[in-house]
């Protein structure tokens, strides 16, 4: 794939890329595959998967009320239970803003873990990592910013996202849609976004723009970035799906190399260079 050679000019030490196919084919690689980067908040749809496994298993259920009051699984997994960024202090009624949160997202990995008795790094690891062949995965600190991973790893996980084997494809369906919808909101990096819609654990670009995807990624493509200066996202309409990892910190230089690569990729997936 041409499009991997920009990633070459990236101002970055190390970077993996992996582009990975409907059929969880990779398609395409750039650098060390098997090399541990900081996720960030890419995080946050392997926490949402595990979620999604204990929907599956019965273990929990979307609206039970979790996190402040009035707020159920749903919302924290959605970003509309009200909790700020990164406290426990509730700044909006449950459904009322989309107030993206860290500190959400640890209240569900609690809640998880006191569902099924299981702390929740281990439900993870046994429940999502060790099912997929992803040796290398660890969630080392908080559910919402605190895993570490491969390229290659996540590649697993991205061909997962387009083909489901631990859930439903119907669980999977929604999970990547909106979630909520119509509620405004920061998309961190990017500003406000009116509106700022989220599936449930995955961001989903619909009309968003400026945006850390492509110009030209379709309305459906939903993912994650994170401040380590990570990205996975999910073109359903391209039929494939991208895992960028680097390590330096999210900030100008990504905003600026991202969106190229990403139209890029979807040029070569179009013309067949895949």
């Amino acid at each position: 794939m041409r499009s991997l050679g920009l990633v070459e000019q990236w101002p970055v030490d190390n970077v993996a890329v992996a582009v990975v196919g409907a059929d969880g084919r990779v398609l395409g690689t750039c650098g060390d595959q098997d090399r541990v980067f900081r996720l960030a908040s890419v995080t946050k749809p392997l926490t949402a998967y595990g979620v999604l496994v204990a929907i599956e298993e019965g273990a929990v259920e979307w609206d039970q009320p979790a996190g402040p009051e009035g707020s159920t699984v749903r919302h924290l997994i959605a970003h509309t239970s009200g909790l700020a960024f990164d406290s426990p202090t509730v700044q909006a009624p449950p459904g009322q803003r989309r107030i993206y949160s860290n500190a959400g997202f640890e209240l569900l990995a609690e809640f998880i873990h006191e569902s099924t008795g299981i702390p929740f790094a281990d439900y993870l690891a046994e429940g999502v990592f060790a099912p997929l062949g992803m040796t290398a995965s660890a969630l080392t600190g908080s559910a919402g910013a605190g895993a570490e991973s491969t390229s290659g790893d996540l590649a697993k996980f991205a061909a997962e996202l387009q083909s489901p084997t631990l859930v439903s494809k119907e669980l999977m369906a929604e999970a990547s849609t909106v979630a909520f919808p119509g509620l405004n909101g920061v998309l961190p990096g990017y500003g406000n976004k009116k509106p700022n819609d989220w599936g449930l654990g995955f961001e989903i670009r619909d009309g968003k723009s400026p945006h850390w995807t492509g110009t030209e990624s379709s309305p459906r493509t939903f993912g994650h970035f994170g401040q380590s200066g990570t990205f996975l996202w999910v073109d359903p309409e391209a039929q494939a799906a991208c895992v960028a990892l680097a390590d330096r910190d999210f900030g100008p230089w990504a905003i600026e190399a991202w969106t190229p690569f990403t139209d890029a990729v979807l040029a070569d997936l179009g013309n067949g260079r895949a």
